[in-house]
């Protein structure tokens, strides 16, 4: 089975988890996930299914979206809810409107240290392992882009936000990076992603509707993304048998139609995608990826 899923993940399942129980339902052992989601989060998590694994290359810097709560008070050592409390909890605590004014502060480019619980790796091992062994863990700041960050509540302890970052991007340390500059400590009590890249929510099916096809006896198939959605920066072209087979050969061809287009969704049927190509010079395309 080839295509592209999206789920919404729920809560107390790692991204490994989902794609373990997407693979028992669907048959197909090749199953890759795009952009890890920590167990406690929800929402919008895209998974490859057989050839389009190969894809996932042409995903990788986008940007997403989430909304959650931060708790305000202390920091912990996972920077969320799951973790250990990290130092003595506040006594008091600051007003909305200096939290505001703090989340202000995050806006456009930022360095943060990725949490020491995380898939970041560390000399080709991913960093949570190091943590969770007693290891001293050192994660180099990385730059990152806020593009929004705006608190839209504040509740006691509790101040509900949505922010969207760029790839690469940890909420959890917006989380304790904004304790830090309010001097109160803070960690990540919810998250969920609402959107990954083009995919959002609406896009998205749960687990439990998954099983609900199965247990009809309809396939996940019905439920994969539309091929000619997906990458929309990419114009799509439906070629002859005669064009499919140089493709298919990894020659290049020529798709007078597409002059002015970096790369082409390259298609032999309505739904079956062959291959995603480059422009070379004029309107001659090279086959990037070959998947038909």
């Amino acid at each position: 089975m080839n295509g592209l899923l999206i789920i919404d993940k729920p809560a107390g399942m790692t991204s490994h988890d989902v794609v373990a129980v997407v693979r028992r339902m669907s048959g197909e052992r090749s199953v890759g996930h795009m952009g890890t989601l920590d167990p406690m989060a929800t929402g919008v998590l895209p998974l490859m299914l057989g050839k389009y694994t190969r894809l996932a290359k042409f995903f990788q810097k986008d940007r997403k979206a989430y909304e959650g709560t931060i708790r305000l008070g202390f920091a912990t050592d996972t920077y969320d809810a799951d973790g250990e409390r990290v130092g003595e909890a506040a006594t008091s605590l600051p007003g909305e409107a200096e939290i505001c004014a703090a989340a202000a502060c995050f806006a456009g480019e930022i360095e943060q240290t990725p949490p020491a619980y995380s898939a970041k790796k560390v000399d080709g091992v991913a960093a949570y392992k190091f943590a969770r062994a007693g290891k001293p863990v050192e994660l180099k700041r990385v730059q990152v882009t806020v593009f929004k960050f705006v608190i839209c509540a504040v509740t006691g302890d509790a101040a509900c936000f949505e922010i969207e970052l760029s790839a690469g991007g940890y909420v959890r340390s917006v989380a304790h990076d904004l304790g830090a500059r309010l001097g109160c400590g803070a960690h990540l009590a919810t998250l969920r992603r609402t959107v990954a890249g083009d995919f959002s929510l609406k896009d998205a099916v749960t687990l439990d509707d998954l099983a609900r096809l199965a247990s009809s006896g309809e396939t996940i198939a019905s439920r994969l993304y539309h091929p000619r959605l997906m990458l929309p920066m990419m114009p799509c072209v439906t070629v002859d048998e005669r064009t499919a087979g140089r493709i298919r050969n990894g020659m290049q061809v020529n798709l007078p139609e597409y002059s002015s287009a970096a790369q082409a969704k390259i298609f032999t049927a309505q739904r079956d995608l062959l291959a995603i190509g480059q422009r070379i010079a004029g309107t001659l395309f090279q086959p990037l990826v070959v998947l038909g």
